[in-house]
């Protein structure tokens, strides 16, 4: 099974989610699943988190440091977020499709690897992760308790999160096993063939292409 996070002002049923989900379920066979954060989709509107987005939104017009509160916005979020995500992991794991033995994989990029990093140190029952388009460097210490094999991905003149602090998050990775994907363009312009190296990660990771289920 893979878990998939959105990014930040999406939501689990985007097209971001849906365009990652469809191949890893028809290619791979996996099964997939995705929840909202707190305040986006189909769950109810967060007053601290408005009131945070508010104020980053009001420092980003006004071009003035965003200051602590992008930092108060990711722990507000992930204070809700991780805890959901491990109760759906524990129910969903009840499911035939899914059982209670097999491996699970997380892939999440920019929000959805700031949330990422934080699942997947805290939850040892994902054995493998896609993650990047992070750079934050609160991270570094939760990263360093990450040993699962990990595929990282950098874009490189993103100026939301500056190469080097990306780089610094992706070395501070505990893995023994970590791969870095760097390539040019914005934030948004991941490169659709980076698609195509997750499933063959996850493939190798989770099961391989002739063994994973088709449940």
């Amino acid at each position: 099974m893979v878990l998939i996070g959105h990014g930040g002002g999406q939501h689990k049923k985007g097209w971001e989610v849906v365009s990652r989900a469809f191949p890893y379920v028809t290619t791979c066979g996996f099964a997939v699943a995705a929840i909202d954060a707190p305040g986006t989709g189909d769950r109810p509107e967060h007053p601290e988190i408005r009131r945070l987005v508010a104020l980053i939104k009001e420092r980003e017009a006004a071009g003035e440091p965003l200051g602590p509160a992008w930092p108060a916005l990711n722990e507000t979020v992930a204070s809700q977020l991780i805890p959901d995500w491990q109760t759906t992991l524990d129910a969903l794991r009840q499911l035939d499709c899914v059982g209670t033995g097999r491996p699970v994989g997380y892939y999440g990029l920019s929000q959805g690897g700031e949330m990422g990093i934080r699942l997947v140190a805290a939850e040892p029952r994902i054995t493998a992760a896609v993650l990047g388009l992070v750079g934050s460097d609160w991270l570094l210490d939760i990263a360093a308790r990450i040993t699962v094999p990990v595929e990282f991905l950098l874009q490189w003149d993103d100026q939301g999160n500056p190469r080097d602090s990306v780089m610094n998050l992706y070395d501070a990775l505990g893995s023994a096993e970590k791969t870095l994907h760097a390539n040019p363009g914005g934030h948004f312009g991941v490169p659709s063939f980076e698609i195509d190296s997750s499933i063959r990660f996850f493939a190798r990771h989770l099961g391989s292409l002739g063994t994973a289920s088709t449940s």
